[in-house]
């Protein structure tokens, strides 16, 4: 019912405003901010279209021709977010395309009908278009000026009566930005201006808690709300207009929050259906916020993070997020994931939305990240799948009561101690992680205990062992390697060899009642025509008692030298597998 609603009150007001006649022209325009892609310019001069995952090759003069093969393809689309691309191209094409597809537009949605009359996809429309006004009018007629200036004067009134309409989170951040960047630039929008900023200084105190994280727990989604947020700030400064303290507090709040959540690498741990984060995005956003100093000390929106010689690890240490925050959270409590200098190596493998509803449900399940899961078993549970305004989607309905993360260290490491009770009311047994890394960054040990301590907790893992057997209830811990990483069986079956593309040579090794297998796996990333193939290294066993220990280790190999000169390029796909 409330689906429907938001679509019905989108729709009236978008045909309201679309009756407006507002006053045309700009009064001034913020500096262009968004950054492009070259070679996705290129493609789409040739026809070829690739959003969310998916790839349309349109002869069609037209991208509306297109049919959209999935809701996100769609919002892409109908957002304009590929006019940063068309602008990073920049030639006489390039700006052929813009201009048309912008105009065309105008004509067949531009009365409040399509899908594009949604407050958080209308206002990243009004940022591209008022980024890349001259790009789009430069060399058209009066007419063609008129009816844009018109038609981005009547999207500032609908965002102005709907941006309350959007989910909380990003897509308010969205819709309020753009409101403000309507409000700014716009001649007869000024009344809009103090009303958006009021309301994103609201949602800043709202949203964005006192160490500078967000509900969703998700770091590329916090990335692009720092990025709004710094935005907008510029856009008002440029006007000769303070932002609210409640909004410049936030963006101090959330640099070091995201300089935590970021690898040896520069990509962002991808978490909770975040992906690295675009390229260039981050250092951009950091450097434009003037915010400096160095990476929180203590955790960061929940995740823990070690870093010592060219080594990074980040840890999820805190419970999924629940109710309206959850529609993309993952079951990945205490997963970890390593980078080493310029390259992944134990990653999870990530969201797979965009690869259809089977592959976003299992991206999201505890199998698909680097930690230890019971056989068959989450860590943490969905629920069934609802409509939304934005596609159908599962929310987290059950996650482990308490998670404890406690820093260790001495004068040799580095480390972390953390649990979670997940799989006590079913099992009886809580789940412990142990993690050290070397201060020269050569080494991680690890530890993986499952134990039933307190004596109700025995009688539930009995009688999880009579449901199961004699065998046990079986486990797995798996780390999924980067599709970069070549590995193989070593020792006779004892150990993994890790061959990174700079030349480092990482060796797994394990001590306990498991067995060590190197299995297919897959990693699931944005822009990709399909999952790339990947493997992980997974011990299995079984607990029998009421503590089950598994000690492993992950450490340079003796040749490998402390620094190394990472000059081998990563290839860049113009359509990527």
């Amino acid at each position: 019912m409330t689906s429907r609603r938001t679509r019905w009150l989108n729709r009236w007001h978008a045909r309201r405003a679309a009756r407006a006649k507002p006053a045309t022209g700009f009064t001034s325009k913020p500096e262009p901010r968004t950054i492009g892609s070259f070679a996705k310019g290129k493609q789409m001069v040739a026809g070829n279209f690739l959003f969310a995952g998916h790839l349309v090759q349109s002869p069609a003069d037209s991208i509306w021709a297109i049919t959209p093969p999935s809701d996100d393809f769609e919002a892409a689309l109908q957002g304009f977010g590929w006019l940063d691309d068309l602008a990073a191209l920049g030639d006489r094409d390039a700006r052929a395309r813009a201009q048309f597809w912008t105009m065309d537009w105008i004509d067949r949605f531009g009365r409040g009908t399509g899908p594009g009359w949604v407050p958080d996809v209308a206002g990243r429309r009004l940022i591209r278009w008022i980024n890349h006004a001259f790009l789009i009018l430069n060399g058209q007629d009066s007419d063609a000026s008129l009816r844009f200036h018109r038609s981005l004067g009547q999207q500032a009134i609908f965002l102005s009566k709907r941006w309350q309409g959007t989910s909380p989170g990003l897509p308010r951040f969205e819709a309020l930005t753009g409101l403000i960047y309507a409000g700014l630039s716009l001649s007869g929008m000024e009344h809009l201006t103090e009303p958006a900023t009021q309301a994103l200084a609201r949602e800043c105190d709202r949203q964005i808690d006192a160490a500078g994280g967000i509900p969703t727990r998700n770091p590329e989604e916090l990335l692009e709300v720092f990025t709004l947020l710094n935005w907008a700030a510029l856009a008002l400064r440029e006007s000769e207009i303070t932002p609210k303290p409640a909004h410049q507090s936030a963006i101090e709040r959330i640099a070091p929050t995201l300089r935590a959540l970021r690898h040896a690498d520069g990509g962002l741990a991808r978490f909770h259906g975040g992906g690295r984060g675009a390229e260039g995005r981050l250092d951009q956003a950091l450097a434009t916020s003037g915010v400096r100093g160095g990476p929180t000390d203590g955790p960061a929106m929940g995740f823990a993070r070690l870093s010592a010689g060219r080594t990074s690890i980040i840890v999820d240490a805190d419970k999924p997020p629940l109710g309206p925050a959850s529609w993309n959270a993952h079951a990945s409590t205490l997963a970890l994931e390593v980078t080493s200098g310029r390259r992944p190596l134990i990653v999870n493998c990530g969201s797979g939305r965009q690869f259809g509803e089977d592959w976003g449900k299992a991206g999201r399940a505890t199998p698909s990240h680097s930690v230890l899961g019971l056989t068959g078993v989450s860590s943490s549970r969905l629920g069934d799948m609802e409509a939304t305004p934005y596609g159908p989607r599962a929310r987290m309905v059950e996650v482990p009561n308490e998670v404890e993360a406690r820093r260790i260290g001495d004068a040799d490491m580095i480390g972390l101690v953390s649990g979670h009770d997940g799989y006590q009311p079913r099992f009886g047994l809580a789940y412990i992680r142990r993690l050290e890394l070397a201060v020269d960054g050569r080494t991680i040990a690890g530890e993986e205990t499952l134990a039933a301590v307190s004596e109700s907790e025995q009688a539930t893992f009995g009688r999880a062992l009579e449901r199961e057997g004699e065998k046990g209830v079986p486990f797995n811990i798996r780390f999924h390697l980067h599709p970069d990483v070549d590995a193989t069986i070593d020792l006779g079956g004892t150990a993994v060899s890790m061959a990174l593309k700079s030349g480092e040579i990482w060796v797994f090794r394990y001590d306990g009642a498991a067995k060590l297998s190197l299995e297919p796996s897959v990693y699931l990333e944005k822009n990709r025509l399909k999952p790339r193939a990947s493997k992980q290294v997974v011990l299995s066993g079984a607990a029998i008692d009421y503590a089950t220990r598994i000690r492993w280790s992950l450490a340079k190999a003796q040749d490998t030298p402390i620094g190394v000169r990472d000059l081998v390029r990563d290839e860049v796909d113009e359509l990527p597998d």
